[in-house]
């Protein structure tokens, strides 16, 4: 049984296959999944399991009904986003404190806590935008490894309409998948995309008749995992969004041989014999295990 599966949750429901592919589903349809503080803290819980569950070797994420998440719930008392008013914190004291309690649920981007947990997740995080994905529905896709969308979809950068700000990390995430300029143009504009339009600025990868889209993008996901190493999947997670922002490719380089040595005494002596042997390997290495290749 999947440690994932266990979980007491609310807002969302999970199901694991034969494979170790998760489809994670929001499930507030009666409010378009729209997005609370519940929903947030079972995110950065769920991810946070399946990082360390060697049963999960890929998640999809979905939405349950007819759309993705419409945003956050706004109808919340008080601060909608579950900021503490009372606090009026400089950039020094939030570096400083942001792991204080009071910090981390008073100050804290509360989209930036699950999209840095999705992004630690050590396996392919796929996003199946089956309808409506607006402010941060849209935004902590942007943490997933691919987005696929329903002819459906929806995808709205709102916030300028709002009088807020891009948030869960996707200032860094958003231009690193479309580019400055077009993300600059989403973010001004504030405009509700079509999926053809995304898929023309590369937001998703493909576009798929709604009946379609969970179904494809599970199938990826299980092509990504079986017969695949999840140490050698996880090493190449984290090599390639550290080697895109890396300030040189020394960098990628000190990582890549620290990855090769590592994988080439593990995981790599069965791909190799498996290789040598016309036969399927049979990997034992565990993604919740796996050897530090960065400083720090």
């Amino acid at each position: 049984m999947s440690a994932v599966t266990e979980l007491a949750l609310e807002t969302l429901s999970v199901d694991v296959d034969e494979h170790g592919v998760a489809l994670l589903t929001l499930d507030r349809p009666d409010a378009l999944n729209s997005f609370t503080v519940t929903m947030a803290s079972e995110l950065e819980l769920f991810f946070t399991t399946a990082a360390l569950d060697d049963e999960v070797r890929a998640v999809v994420v979905t939405g349950a009904g007819r759309a993705f998440c419409a945003g956050m719930d706004l109808s919340a008392e008080g601060n909608v986003f579950g900021l503490d008013e009372s606090l009026d914190p400089t950039p020094e004291e939030l570096r400083e404190r942001f792991d204080e309690p009071a910090w981390a649920d008073g100050v804290r981007d509360t989209g930036g806590k699950v999209t840095l947990a999705i992004h630690a997740c050590p396996k392919p995080v796929i996003a199946a935008i089956n309808g409506a994905a607006v402010g941060i529905g849209a935004t902590m896709t942007l943490a997933m490894d691919l987005r696929l969308a329903s002819t459906k979809a929806r995808i709205g950068f709102v916030f300028g309409r709002l009088g807020i700000v891009p948030e869960a990390c996707s200032t860094w995430f958003l231009p690193r998948i479309v580019g400055v300029q077009q993300a600059l143009e989403w973010i001004y504009s504030a405009d509700v995309l079509g999926a053809e339009q995304a898929l023309a600025g590369r937001l998703v990868r493909s576009v798929h008749e709604p009946d379609d889209l969970v179904p494809a993008a599970l199938e990826l996901a299980r092509s990504f995992v079986v017969g695949r190493s999840p140490v050698a999947l996880a090493l190449a997670k984290q090599l390639l969004y550290a080697g895109s922002a890396a300030p040189h490719p020394l960098e990628a380089h000190l990582a890549d041989s620290l990855a090769m040595f590592h994988t080439s005494v593990g995981d790599g002596k069965e791909g190799v014999a498996a290789f040598r042997e016309k036969r399927d390997p049979e990997f034992t290495g565990r993604a919740s295990e796996l050897p530090r290749i960065f400083e720090g």
